[in-house]
């Protein structure tokens, strides 16, 4: 359900690395740049402005991503603003962006959206230097045009915004900021928790967003990028690459131009057994955003943390680690495999380098929504080679669920 109740972004700033600055090689070794040029760019995107979330009591999940995740709140809109339909928190840990809508009114249509989705993402928003020369290509690319452009004002400056549809419910809020000073939109009011902030932040940005899409639609989404928005085709991953003895999906990532942002997308394909896409497809009742993957600078503190915070991580079996096999096909890592293996996080490497990652479980009460910490070495991949265990922990939290049949 697409509202202008959903219609939310955040502020994006220049800090890209766990500290209060960064510099352009900080943000390439975080989150896997290129070089790219922007004039000869369709559609060009800055950065993911924010990911905007529907949940069920916005308040205590506010404070769940300050006090698990680490994030600080900086930004707040409700009744007692003159938003009379519901209310948002805005949490920030560096670039990367929350923005966290729970209805107030019964009849919202945010209500409405969670009753049929649970907790979930409804705008991937980006931004954009001119919205208004992105929703011309878009539109005449055959895109849905959910929101004209328009301007909001108020005493901190203008926000220029229009809005996209894409895979299910989902849109892509396009935010032109250039000309805004505000905590995030107007509206919005500084709001400042009680929790004590962080010395360091655990993550430092959004690596990327997957979706999930029905069986069928994968490359009819990845030609929507590809046209509409003038992302390119960054990887694929099919057949054995992405299957176990009991099921199978079909992956393909999508990236702007300086792969900035990235946007795998997942359909289900034949197998014994249900894969996660379906899973994932029934309790969300239709296509969506499946997992967030989150860049860190040091993946070791984060898990510890949020652990130590509640947050519950996939864990990977001891064999993983004492393969002699995964030794050689990793060679030096940062980490010694002893301290990887007591967090079950995965490595993997590439022709660029290697990367280390970690899955959580499900955060909400449906088995949908997820998180990735992510920690990159040069790699520009997405873990190949950590595909096969990773499906294999997710199947056993799938079979404990009885989901798996």
């Amino acid at each position: 359900m697409h509202t202008t109740a959903m219609h939310t972004t955040a502020m994006h700033t220049t800090a890209m690395h766990t500290t209060a600055t960064s510099t352009t090689a900080d943000l390439a070794q975080l989150v896997g740049l290129v070089e790219h040029d922007p004039a000869a760019d369709p559609f060009p995107v800055r950065a993911l402005d924010a990911v905007v979330f529907v949940v069920g009591n916005a308040t205590m999940a506010a404070h769940y991503y300050q006090s698990a995740f680490g994030m600080e709140l900086i930004g707040y809109r409700g009744p007692d603003t003159g938003c009379r339909d519901h209310v948002s928190f805005v949490l920030r840990s560096d670039s990367a962006r929350f923005v966290l809508q729970g209805a107030v009114d019964p009849a919202s249509p945010l209500a409405d959206h969670h009753r049929v989705h649970g907790d979930g993402v409804v705008d991937l928003a980006l931004e954009v230097d001119d919205v208004d020369r992105c929703i011309a290509h878009a539109r005449a690319h055959g895109a849905t045009v959910l929101a004209e452009p328009h301007d909001d004002s108020d005493d901190d400056g203008t926000v220029r915004t229009a809005a996209l549809a894409t895979y299910g419910q989902t849109r892509h809020t396009l935010v032109d900021r250039s000309r805004y000073r505000g905590v995030h939109l107007p509206g919005y009011v500084s709001r400042r928790a009680t929790l004590p902030r962080p010395d360091m932040r655990l993550f430092s940005a959004v690596d990327h967003c997957v979706g999930n899409v029905e069986l069928g639609r994968m490359d009819e989404w990845v030609s929507f990028y590809n046209r509409v928005m003038g992302f390119e085709n960054m990887a694929e991953f099919v057949g054995d690459d992405i299957a176990t003895e009991y099921s199978a999906l079909m992956s393909k990532v999508v990236a702007s131009g300086d792969h900035r942002v990235k946007f795998p997308l997942n359909e289900p394909a034949p197998g014994r057994k249900r894969s996660q896409v379906d899973e994932y497809l029934e309790y969300y009742r239709g296509p969506g955003c499946q997992h967030i993957a989150l860049a860190t600078g040091d993946i070791l503190r984060a898990v510890d943390e949020m652990r130590a915070a509640g947050v519950e991580f996939l864990p990977t079996p001891d064999s993983y680690y004492d393969d002699p096999g995964l030794r050689e096909r990793i060679g030096q890592v940062r980490v010694p495999i002893p301290e990887l293996k007591a967090r079950g996080v995965l490595v993997d490497r590439d022709e660029d380098g290697y990367l280390l990652q970690v899955f959580t479980k499900p955060v909400g009460d449906r088995p949908t929504v997820f998180y990735e910490l992510i920690e990159r070495h040069g790699s520009l991949g997405f873990g190949k080679g950590n595909f096969a265990a990773l499906f294999q922990a997710i199947e056993r939290e799938q079979q404990r669920r009885g989901n798996l049949h």
